[in-house]
């Protein structure tokens, strides 16, 4: 048995893994900013479920969700990554404010959340982080500029996170899902307040108003629940998991697509060394 922490527990992905965690025996503390939404998961979990209140942008909270996760269960082994939200405009849209509480969700919740468990996990020798992005990432479609980058972030931040953590014993884990059957797309999606006409044929028809995503996404979130449960009891967990037809096929156009235009530019890329 081991002790996760998951934030973002309320609805979609975070909410079906907490779920599966404590389904598998596990002992789970569950957060969202809301904490009455996560009381039936508490009730049907008395003995290993931990339901806690937990915004990410507020470092006091998380030093005491991370407190009351020691005292109750001795330690956080598994630490996930969940929280966060979309944003929809074309980069000249977006408003300043609107920008930075993004990044400070997406990116910095996420970063205080790995430095509040990495004391103990350091001393064990032992833990895993997994930090949840998305296939947007790597695809940046318009109109999704900030999220991706907010996304994308987060998994360099990973990268080298793995290579510091990995003589420690701890691993590291991205995991980016395609479009699965959640609210990210419904309530958990933001956008710009103002709207370009210029943009209407780019940015624009991945708005609220013109999206008809939300309520057809091809993925399980339980079956992205049981992936990641495989993940962390794999001996050598990749760096890196797509979830998702829709995101394996979407990473491999892009790999290809790179590749053929690294090529492509290959002599000029070469030409700038030093003669000698």
């Amino acid at each position: 048995m081991s002790t996760w922490l998951i934030t973002g527990c309320s609805t979609g992905l975070g909410r079906a893994l907490a779920q599966a965690v404590l389904a598998h025996g596990h002992n789970a503390v569950v957060t969202a900013r809301n904490v009455a939404t996560l009381e039936d998961i508490a009730a049907e979990f008395p003995d290993t479920a931990l339901a806690l209140p937990l915004d990410v942008t507020n470092k006091a909270q998380i030093s005491s969700v991370v407190e009351q996760a020691r005292t109750r269960f001795g330690g956080i082994d598994v630490l996930v990554n969940n929280a966060g939200y979309g944003y929809r405009a074309a980069v000249e849209e977006a408003d300043d404010a609107d920008i930075r509480q993004l990044f400070d969700t997406n990116v910095f919740g996420a970063i205080d959340m790995i430095k509040a468990v990495l004391p103990d996990m350091r001393a064990r020798r032992a833990g895993n982080i997994l930090n949840i992005t998305s296939i947007g990432a790597r695809i940046s479609p318009a109109g999704s500029g900030y999220y991706s980058a907010t996304k994308a972030a987060l998994e360099g931040l990973s990268g080298s996170l793995h290579k510091e953590l990995q003589p420690l014993g701890i691993k590291v884990t991205v995991i980016e899902p395609g479009a699965f059957r959640t609210d990210f797309a419904g309530r958990s999606l933001t956008q710009s307040a103002t709207a370009i006409p210029d943009y209407a044929e780019t940015a624009g028809k991945r708005r609220k108003e013109n999206d008809t995503v939300h309520g057809t996404q091809p993925g399980d979130p339980a079956k992205a629940a049981e992936a990641i449960l495989a993940v962390v009891d794999s001996a050598n967990p990749p760096s890196l998991m797509v979830l998702g037809k829709d995101a394996f096929d979407a990473f491999a156009a892009v790999a290809d697509a790179q590749r053929t235009e690294l090529d492509q530019w290959r002599g000029l890329s070469l030409s700038t060394g030093i003669d000698r």
